[in-house]
């Protein structure tokens, strides 16, 4: 019993999403701690679906208007739809790069249903009781690391500017009360 407790405090308790640790496009381990402070929209991305054009084109126009300081859009492809994101991880990022310009991250290629889910990804889906159903789900994670609302893939990206805005003036307005 005593060994139980023992494990029980031993384990590091998952606080927020920037707590988790994942893999970049070429397998390395990254801490997602570097992106505490900022808002982030984390999608699932996938290079092969009807929604692939219009989500990455508005996707970029929302990082370019609205980060790097403040804000970052974290790409995260899945297989798990359409089977349509069958590339490696680093031929999803030169994809990504090539066809749309994007400078945000993409992630390594992971599962974000079903018991292989990646804990970073669950974390999401628990938080907001959302599951995506399909690609381009997208999660606004506040500078704290929690989740504040969530999007399906036809929203559009108007429909979301204002929440990304409100949160960027959120962390302004704290960062001047902190001066």
């Amino acid at each position: 019993m005593l060994c139980l407790l023992q494990l029980k405090f031993l384990k590091p308790k998952i606080k927020d999403f920037y707590s988790f640790e994942v893999k970049d496009s070429k397998g390395r381990i990254v801490s997602l701690e570097k992106y505490r402070g900022k808002a982030s929209l984390v999608v699932n991305v996938a290079s092969y679906c009807q929604h692939t054009d219009k989500n990455y084109i508005a996707l970029q126009e929302l990082h370019r208007e609205f980060g790097p300081s403040h804000f970052t859009v974290l790409a995260f492809p899945c297989n798990q739809f359409g089977e349509s994101e069958p590339s490696s991880s680093q031929e999803i990022e030169s994809f990504a790069k090539g066809n749309y310009g994007v400078t945000f991250p993409i992630f390594h290629k992971i599962k974000i249903l079903g018991s292989e889910a990646e804990p970073a990804f669950k974390f999401l889906v628990d938080s907001s009781k959302k599951e995506p159903r399909w690609n381009f789900w997208k999660y606004l994670v506040s500078p704290g690391g929690k989740v504040v609302k969530f999007w399906r893939p036809e929203e559009p990206i108007e429909n979301i500017k204002p929440e990304v805005a409100s949160l960027i003036r959120q962390i302004i307005m704290k960062k001047k009360e902190d001066l």
